[in-house]
């Protein structure tokens, strides 16, 4: 006798005729229907929303901070991916404050312990978790209990280069949003230019051989070194670079001569926000110094060599000729950044530094921390967005309208997916 036929996927939710329900399938069937009424009904009779969302926002965030704890190590290294990314689309500042003590030792052991990747993805992790702190007591508590963690896995040889960058990165990152004390910042300053300073040229004048990845790690070591410097109190520049407390101009420059583009981008930028300090203190800074770099940076801003790849030419042409243009005349392009209904002007190369470092952090979140973050308003200087006309409370309560029966119509239906779900026995196929 041949079999009959298997019921697909199709057939099990058509209703069959021939199909008998007991008294018992009838009530759990009536039970369904009763909760999904109930909880709908209960969410048109005004639960807030918003709260409801925040709440399962916040359900998923302990999800992810329990798999940190976990065996596997592919199992932690998504769990702090997807806490990142999760903390990178909203601020939730309290969230963060009364959990960030089990935040930093997961943080800490998976720099301690973990492999190349591991430590990659929590030192991606740490600065992010600083700025959702901001200027609470609890960002200094994770930039002092992180640090030396962090400085250690960025200084081992050991380590892979990709991790040791994202760890150069996190320590500027950290250092310049914890405002510590000059000497704190400088002697952490100096730890990052034992790294990149292998990029200058050795004692004949040769360019040292210098793999991609090392050299991306050298130019992460640099930036995060710029960004320190953004945070230099007013005229100690030149004292310090007269100390030898800060590498010289000329050594900084020799970084230029380097094969490799973020090297040299990275230098340029270095270069030009030390101009731009030190004539902050003196009209005459360098000038020396300024004729001899003005005549690299030409070449670079003019270089087309076609052993270089297009993009990369591009790309340091537009670079350099910015250089260029403030070392010679002072001239900052303006670059404007819309976000909202707000505006940010970058118009210093201290302010474009900082902005791009914070887009390193937060990506395609940085949006909404300029919006919400204290700290990034007071870094940036940002002030309380001027009312539109159309911004009236008639408007916001029409918007806030439609934005409630948006999200009232999205979890109705997620609350009735689930209870069908639970009622529907896909095992009474005959």
């Amino acid at each position: 006798m041949p079999k009959g036929k298997r019921k697909g996927k199709s057939d099990r939710g058509r209703f069959d005729g021939s199909l008998h329900t007991s008294d018992d399938d009838s009530y759990n069937d009536n039970n369904s229907v009763i909760s999904s009424y109930s909880e709908n009904k209960s969410l048109e009779d005004g639960e807030d929303i918003e709260e409801f969302a925040h709440e399962q926002f916040e359900d998923k965030l302990i999800e992810m901070l329990d798999g940190l704890s976990q065996k596997s190590s592919q199992g932690r290294i998504n769990c702090i991916q997807s806490l990142r990314k999760a903390l990178i689309k909203k601020y939730v500042p309290n969230f963060v404050k009364e959990r960030h003590f089990t935040i930093c030792d997961s943080i800490e052991k998976s720099l301690k312990k973990g492999g190349g990747l591991e430590k990659a993805a929590a030192a991606e992790l740490a600065p992010l978790i600083s700025v959702q702190l901001g200027e609470e007591d609890a960002g200094e508590i994770v930039d002092k209990t992180l640090r030396p963690v962090l400085m250690t896995v960025a200084c081992d040889g050991s380590v892979g280069a990709a991790a040791r960058a994202k760890c150069c990165l996190a320590l500027g990152m950290m250092g310049f949003l914890s405002g510590r004390q000059l000497g704190d910042t400088l002697s952490l300053m100096q730890n990052l230019e034992t790294i990149f300073s292998a990029s200058y040229l050795k004692g004949d004048g040769s360019i040292p051989n210098v793999t991609a990845e090392v050299a991306n790690l050298h130019a992460a070591a640099l930036s995060a070194w710029t960004l320190l410097l953004t945070n230099m109190p007013l005229g100690s520049l030149t004292d310090l670079m007269d100390s030898k407390a800060l590498p010289s101009l000329d050594q900084l420059s020799e970084l230029l001569e380097s094969p490799h583009l973020e090297v040299r981008l990275t230098a340029g930028e270095a270069l030009a926000l030390i101009f731009e300090e030190g004539r902050k203190d003196s009209a005459d800074f360098a000038d020396d110094f300024a004729v001899y770099i003005t005549d690299v940076i030409k070449k670079l801003a003019t270089d087309s060599h076609k052993y270089r790849a297009k993009k990369d030419r591009k790309q340091q042409r537009a670079t350099f000729r910015d250089i260029l243009s403030y070392i010679e005349d002072d001239v900052v392009p303006d670059v404007t950044v819309k976000f909202g209904r707000e505006v940010l002007m970058l118009d210093t190369w201290a302010r474009r530094k900082q902005y791009d470092a914070l887009c390193t952090v937060l990506g395609p979140g940085i949006n909404i921390h300029l919006g919400e973050n204290d700290l990034l308003r007071d870094i940036f200087e940002i002030t309380a967005p001027i009312v539109q006309p159309h911004d009236t409370p008639a408007h916001a309560q029409q918007h806030m309208e439609r934005c409630r029966k948006r999200l009232l119509n999205a979890a109705a239906f997620k609350a009735r997916t689930i209870s069908r779900a639970k009622n529907r026995d896909k095992r009474s196929d005959f």
